[in-house]
């Protein structure tokens, strides 16, 4: 079963939503990874929360990075969307060790700690778009909901959910982000806020098998919603041997020369995906030649 995320605005006109089934992402970045159980969950959490709002952006050719940086186990957490909401990202120490709220329920606010959330979005303008805030609970849902308040002056709902198995493996992850428009009547408000709160935790509903669309219309609620596009989703890294390689003669010839005299086959591992590209001492001769 393939990711997807929906949006839609609510009835009235007055929210936009979108809502995103994120397990296979999640899955395959924790995979590549190696991440224990709580560095998956926040993890998951902040890949999640990348797609949609990567995918709210609406800039061709643009991206939007998201960085959280704690004085927790996991150190940090670097996210990257496409304007699809294709992800990729990762974290500064995947080996958390376990931390519980209480027994089965993962304490993510503790894995990340206190610290900073930075929101970079390049919107294929001379400079990025650079907002940041101070991490409210490190929960990330929370933590998005501030940013989007505090540096683009939204009302926001953010809820996340990534659910790990008792075998360590995903079982389910996903989420939903409301905002509110300028102009929003108290109805609106009170309404949607009875929505989010009858709806409950975006985890539960995602472990009853309800899809993106079925999350939507709960927490939404009584406003109704009307479903404007579906996007499918995945974690997609963009690295090829062409970008390493320009990598590797944007270090300069001195660097370049001390790594070919070491006379050893050099491998570059891409930081978001498993892929290791090998360059032998007669790759780096011939970079060196190309300088």
């Amino acid at each position: 079963m393939s990711d997807y995320l929906v949006r839609g605005m609510s009835m009235d006109g007055f929210v936009k939503v979108v809502a995103i089934r994120s397990t296979e992402l999640v899955r395959r970045g924790a995979q590549i990874h190696g991440t224990t159980p709580n560095a998956t969950a926040a993890f998951g959490r902040a890949l999640t929360a990348a797609s949609m709002m990567g995918n709210m952006q609406k800039v061709e050719n643009g991206s939007m990075t998201l960085q959280i940086r704690g004085d927790g186990p996991i150190g940090g957490i670097v996210c990257v969307s496409d304007p699809t909401g294709n992800v990729r990202g990762y974290v500064i120490n995947p080996k958390v060790p376990l931390v519980e709220k209480y027994p089965g329920k993962l304490d993510v606010g503790a894995t990340v700690g206190n610290g900073s959330l930075t929101v970079i979005r390049d919107l294929q303008m001379k400079e990025p778009y650079v907002g940041s805030v101070q991490l409210v609970s490190g929960e990330i849902g929370d933590d998005v909901t501030a940013y989007f308040a505090q540096s683009e002056q939204t009302p926001t709902a953010c809820a996340l959910g990534v659910l790990v198995d008792k075998d360590m493996t995903v079982k389910v992850a996903g989420g939903y982000l409301l905002q509110l428009l300028p102009g929003a009547p108290e109805e609106t408000i009170d309404l949607l806020e009875k929505g989010i709160q009858k709806a409950g935790a975006v985890t539960a509903m995602l472990e009853k098998g309800m899809t993106p669309e079925d999350i939507l219309g709960a927490v939404v609620g009584d406003l109704g919603v009307l479903f404007m596009g579906t996007t499918e989703v995945s974690y997609k890294c963009y690295c090829s041997r062409q970008r390493v390689t320009d990598a590797l003669i944007s270090l300069g010839r001195k660097e370049l020369a001390e790594i070919r005299d070491e006379n050893k086959t050099f491998p570059v591992e891409c930081q978001f995906c498993d892929t290791v590209y090998s360059f032998t001492p007669e790759n780096i001769s011939e970079l060196l030649e190309k300088i």
